[in-house]
């Protein structure tokens, strides 16, 4: 008898209330709308892209597309634990699952060290504003990057209120509930409000020289400049799209049309407020001053005494809107090590629940001991570019697990059925391929350093300790 071929979770465990496909671009728009746009622009305009850090930011919605209509597919099969975790396990086996699983382990540590790293500069800024600056010796991580990528000292002793945050935020995540809806709406609200106010105020006061030439030349060192700096700039700003496949998990009425609809209109919107919202910044301040942990900020105060009273404002929405983003990142850190340790692949301890959010707490506080250990001593350029590495390595693992179950399970019943397969998949892997080719060459030794450390510890622990997980994906006995 041949192998019973997967089937779709049945419908009576599944979430009541489905989803239009306004919602679902509503949803979609609020996942994606983060810290991204409030942090890593001036970063990579000043080292990557120049004021064409608009057009990376098109190539980087362009591969969220692709993917996401890959990881679609996926929630269609597991909607209850969809990520690129479950999906690699279900069709490529423990081994690359456990890559993948160590490889979120870096993504959701550095994006919580890099969105601290971000808050805390909007903090500083805030807080010089209200008379009571914060020492550079005390906000600042010990070394930084120069033009070369190499790294010099600052000075510095580290950045103390992006380790201060991260550990206030692990202890409440622990011994405290969930956050509520109303809050977290409330959140994106502000963060699209400020958008909107920085490109309606803001877009009439740049300044055309700024913006000349708008695609820098090319210089001696790689990747700056010209269009494959363009390029490198794309996955450095890949980071602002990281929530976009929480759309794939959402419970649509029409899923195969509906998905489709969601993904790609919360995209493109997306999409279209990032590049207006970079134009504005890039045209305000010249990109060479953007690189900064608080870049729109420090663009407004450029204007002039006109948008004096927008600094502020954009000032504390950042405050908020990037420690909310940092609970949850280290949310999904803990929930990453609960379902490695469910697994088998890391020890029980890691997923021993407390607290009344029901948290991981050995994940939670290793989280956060070391999500705080990067804000504070790593520069802002490694950490963006660590997050975008690990994050495009996990979308293409999904592109090319969506192939593989075509092949080993075409007539699996999917409430979503990615379109245009091998095509999409493929464009997906070629586009975050090329995103992560042109990514820093310490960078990738950096990730390959992280991923060696991860073969070590699959070898002395989970390949000894691993057991079949236990998902949603059931199987069919008739096939």
């Amino acid at each position: 008898m041949s192998e019973p071929q997967p089937t779709a979770v049945p419908a009576e465990t599944r979430p009541r209330h489905a989803l239009g496909p306004a919602h679902l671009v509503m949803a979609g728009i609020g996942a994606i709308i983060g810290a991204g746009i409030f942090v890593i622009t001036g970063q990579a305009a000043a080292m990557y892209a120049g004021p064409a850090i608009t057009i990376s930011f098109g190539i980087a919605g362009l591969g969220c597309l692709f993917a996401g209509l890959c990881y679609a597919e996926f929630a269609s099969l597991l909607p209850a634990q969809g990520s690129a975790y479950t999906y690699a396990y279900a069709t490529l086996g423990q081994f690359v699952a456990w890559l993948i699983g160590w490889d979120l382990i870096l993504e959701f540590l550095t994006a919580a060290g890099t969105v601290a790293s971000g808050w805390s500069g909007y903090f500083n800024g805030l807080m010089a504003e209200l008379g009571y600056p914060i020492p550079e010796a005390l906000s600042r991580a010990p070394f930084d990057l120069d033009e070369e990528h190499l790294a010099f000292a600052t000075g510095a002793i580290a950045n103390v209120p992006a380790m201060a945050l991260v550990l206030v935020l692990t202890l409440l995540l622990i011994i405290g509930g969930r956050t509520p809806t109303t809050f977290k709406n409330l959140v994106v609200a502000l963060k699209i409000g400020v958008i909107l106010l920085v490109i309606g105020f803001g877009l009439s006061h740049i300044q055309i020289d700024n913006l000349t030439p708008f695609v820098p030349e090319a210089t001696d060192l790689p990747g700056q400049y010209g269009w494959l700096g363009v390029l490198r700039g794309a996955g450095v700003v890949f980071f602002a799209y990281i929530g976009f496949d929480a759309i794939a998990a959402q419970e649509a009425k029409n899923p195969q049309r509906d998905v489709v609809i969601g993904i790609v209109g919360a995209l493109i919107i997306c999409t279209i407020l990032y590049v207006l919202m970079a134009l504005t910044i890039t045209g305000l301040q010249h990109f060479t001053h953007l690189n900064v942990p608080n870049p729109v900020s420090v663009a407004i105060e450029a204007a002039g005494s006109d948008l004096a009273w927008l600094a502020p404002v954009v000032n504390v929405v950042a405050i908020i809107g990037l420690a909310a983003l940092v609970r949850e990142l280290l949310r999904g850190q803990s929930r990453i090590f609960f379902a490695l340790a469910r697994d088998g692949l890391l020890p029980p301890a890691f997923g021993r629940m407390a607290g009344a959010s029901r948290t991981p707490y050995l994940g939670g506080i290793v989280a956060g001991l070391a999500a705080a250990a990067l804000a504070g001593f790593l520069p802002l350029a490694i950490l963006i570019e660590l997050v975008s590495i690990g994050t495009l390595f996990a979308f293409i693992v999904v592109c090319i697990a969506v192939m593989v179950l075509r092949s080993t399970a075409p007539n699996t019943p999917r409430a979503f059925r990615t379109p245009l397969v091998p095509l999409v998949p493929l464009l997906g892997i070629g586009l975050c391929g090329a995103m992560m080719y042109v990514l820093p060459a310490d960078t990738w030794l950096r990730f390959a350093f992280w991923m060696f450390i991860g073969l070590i510890v699959y070898g002395v622990y989970g390949m000894h300790h691993a057991r079949a997980p236990k998902w949603t994906l059931v199987r069919d006995p008739k096939a």
